[in-house]
């Protein structure tokens, strides 16, 4: 008599060794990239209140940080500068000697070509109304003269040794005034991370104390509405038509669907960044004794990677590399 063989998915989750084995994801150092902020004018690292284990650093501390990131395995970094005097146009965000750009030369004089060293390319840290762009007469933001700012910031991040730039202001059209502008000046082999689909998301809070935001109100006329899911494709496809070498979806987490859309039609890689919001729950919980933090951490990057990302932005980068090596 033949018996039906039993079909027993739990085999092949019996043991650590077999499902390590047959893991269908995994994380690799190489495919995290650890955003770090600086700040002009301060002698020490200054702890974020609510980005526990995050802090804005020194020139001196950014060194060390990205010298870590290195030695861990990490594929990059993401640098966000903190100014001491802001305007109107974010004049600070340009001057060759302005604290991203003193940055940049900084972490490049640090590792070399050992990470992907990458600067945020965005007025909202350098404004004192903390727009991502120039406000025009009716206080709008102006897409088109925020353009010609953020090709001059390309120039000087360029200039200053950046690898990528990540463009992630949302003004329409601004991968191709921004590739246009680094060809003609003979920087053509810097390349472009486009955040393409990034929407207004409530969970950038702690960011904005990050970079000391000044901003008042919301930046809902130029992000995209977190209840659109085809409009991120949609972005993600002009972001390509223009020149974009990576594409970025942010938040990671509450846009997951939208992350496995791009993942499944890019032909160029696609990273997600695990934001300030998702980590800050992930840390409160944890100190609370609600959750386990390294199980959840783990997760929650495992999903952002199975659903599609290429690579992830996420301030727990060196501590998983450390896990995982």
């Amino acid at each position: 008599m033949i018996h039906t063989p039993t079909v027993r998915p739990r085999r092949l989750r019996a043991t650590p060794a077999m499902r390590r084995l047959v893991a269908e994801t995994r994380l690799h150092p190489a495919e995290l990239i650890l955003p770090l902020f600086v700040r002009e004018g301060i002698a020490e690292p200054r702890p974020i209140s609510s980005m526990p284990g995050v802090h804005q650093h020194t020139l001196d501390s950014l060194r060390r940080a990205a010298a870590e990131a290195a030695e861990a395995g990490l594929g990059g970094v993401m640098l966000f500068g903190v100014p001491e005097r802001r305007d109107a146009s974010g004049s600070a965000a340009d001057d060759p000697d302005g604290i991203l750009n003193a940055a940049t030369r900084a972490v490049v004089d640090e590792v070399g070509d050992a990470l992907v060293v990458q600067t945020d390319l965005c007025l909202d840290e350098f404004t004192d109304h903390g727009h991502c762009g120039v406000l025009g007469g009716s206080g709008e933001v102006d897409n088109d003269a925020t353009l010609v700012r953020y090709r001059s910031m390309a120039l000087a991040q360029a200039r200053a040794g950046s690898a990528m730039l990540g463009l992630s202001g949302m003004m329409d059209g601004q991968v191709a005034a921004v590739r246009d502008a680094l060809d003609e000046a003979g920087h053509r082999e810097t390349a472009l991370l486009a955040y393409a689909a990034k929407y207004a998301s409530a969970f950038y809070g702690p960011f904005r104390e990050a970079v000391d935001s000044q901003l008042s109100g919301d930046r809902r006329g130029y992000q995209q509405d977190p209840a659109n899911r085809r409009e991120g494709l949609r972005e993600a496809e002009l972001d390509l038509a223009e020149g974009a070498d990576v594409l970025m979806v942010k938040p990671a987490m509450s846009y997951l669907d939208v992350l496995a859309d791009v993942a499944a039609t890019s032909p160029v890689p696609v990273w997600a960044y695990q934001v300030s919001g998702e980590a800050a729950m992930i840390e409160a919980a944890a100190a609370n004794g609600w959750i386990d933090r390294r199980r959840a951490i783990e997760e929650s990057v495992l999903g952002i990677k199975r659903a599609g990302a290429d690579a992830v932005l996420s301030y727990f980068a060196t501590e998983i590399a450390g896990w995982i090596r």
